[in-house]
């Protein structure tokens, strides 16, 4: 995979795409990542890359000449020969989900989009842009915090990019579930223990026990999962196991 991020503000990208996952991914090939200074795609001495809104308003708005001169220059030759994704990120955007970030993993090319103040020229998101995604219902001072949210989200998907190839399979979301609580070492601390089936070496048991805690973690935090969720026959015995219980700790 390769992505390439557009931005007036590389310095931001640099350190975080050479730290852990990210920068052990581009060590081993599993992933190119090139970051792009809007600022050299401008004609102008100043190196302008917004301007005043038409209409009025508070705020610049980024001009969009830089960007589709950016784009043209980093993009596949001939682009029909790879699945090429343009994404503007903005908080007008679709939301960032697991299932998305899966989907966006089996692209050869991402080309990450960067705006700033007051947005981007709509053109930019009717006539360049393939894709609009947000990291969620709030807004940033720029694009270049989701574009390395984005990046992260999509790296550890890559076979081989995390030491247990099975790590993706059990994160948070991957079936549509929160992950269950996770224990280490020492197995008591400030005492508060470790659950008992998780020093049991009892496989079955403590794959029950997680999955068990997996549906009670997600009834509670995010139960609008649940309504999504593909439940097995075991999941809804699970859910009516903890139902009982609640009403039972109630008395």
């Amino acid at each position: 995979m390769r992505i390439d991020v557009i931005t007036i503000f590389p310095g931001m990208l640099a350190p975080v795409l050479a730290e852990s996952i990210l920068g052990r991914a581009q060590e081993a090939g599993l992933v190119e990542i090139r970051v792009h200074d809007l600022r050299q795609f401008t004609t102008d001495r100043h190196r302008t890359t917004d301007d005043y809104p038409y209409g009025g308003g508070v705020g610049m708005v980024m001009k969009p000449e830089p960007f589709f001169a950016a784009v043209e220059a980093v993009r596949c030759q001939p682009a029909a020969d790879c699945r090429e994704e343009v994404v503007l990120l903005s908080p007008q955007g679709e939301r960032l989900d697991q299932a998305m970030a899966r989907e966006m993993a089996s692209r050869a090319h991402l080309i990450l989009l960067c705006g700033r103040y007051e947005g981007v020229d709509e053109r930019v998101r009717e006539h360049l842009a393939t894709r609009v995604i947000s990291i969620g219902d709030y807004v940033l001072t720029g694009g270049e915090l989701p574009a390395l949210v984005l990046i992260d989200a999509l790296t550890r998907l890559l076979p081989g990019a995390l030491g247990a190839e099975e790590g993706p399979q059990s994160d948070s979301f991957a079936e549509g579930l929160l992950e269950y609580p996770q224990y280490t070492r020492p197995a008591e601390f400030g005492g508060w223990g470790v659950p008992g089936v998780l020093l049991s070496g009892h496989h079955e048991q403590v794959r029950r026990w997680q999955r068990k805690e997996s549906l009670r973690r997600t009834r509670k935090l995010r139960p609008d999962l649940l309504t999504r969720a593909e439940l097995t026959e075991e999941d809804r015995d699970l859910l009516a196991e903890i139902e009982a219980e609640e009403v039972d700790s109630a008395y």
